[in-house]
């Protein structure tokens, strides 16, 4: 994919699959919704889960956001680089409700909610960090264009 595909690509995703480096040397890998921030991978955790302690640790992360069914349909955009801790309360507040407008169908480019605060996001951004991805590598695929490629 051209830069701008994989943005586009990035910014209609929901999921992507998180990869952190555990304490034990495996790859601690998670399925988290995402929002698009600036351009960057964002989404929150509870203060205290594995991946956070993992990137409290070691920043770096792989986030692969993927589709298809079929061999010729796949897609996808793998970005690896480091997670920035955002501690703001305001600023977790904002990833939250990010997150939230995903849920609800807007895509990770989405804008967040208007008006509406949602208690679940104001009660669980008290106890989560925000995490931006600062991307060093980006990597993409799409099979379809296996089929025109001469």
């Amino acid at each position: 994919m051209t830069a701008a595909q994989a943005a586009e690509f990035l910014a209609a995703g929901r999921k992507a699959q998180m990869a952190t480096n555990g304490p034990n040397g495996f790859p601690h890998l998670v399925t988290m919704y995402y929002a698009l921030i600036d351009g960057q991978i964002t989404f929150w955790t509870y203060r205290r889960s594995q991946k956070a302690r993992n990137l409290e640790r070691d920043p770096r992360i792989s986030c692969l956001v993927e589709t298809g069914e079929q061999y010729f349909d796949l897609r996808g955009v793998l970005v690896q680089g480091t997670a920035r801790r955002i501690e703001d309360p305001a600023a977790i507040l904002e990833v939250g409700h990010r997150v939230a407008a995903v849920l609800a169908g807007a895509g990770a480019g989405g804008p967040a909610p208007a008006g509406s605060v949602t208690e679940y996001v104001q009660q669980a951004a008290r106890k989560r960090y925000g995490y931006a991805v600062e991307p060093s590598r980006i990597i993409s695929w799409d099979h379809a264009k296996l089929l025109t490629t001469p």
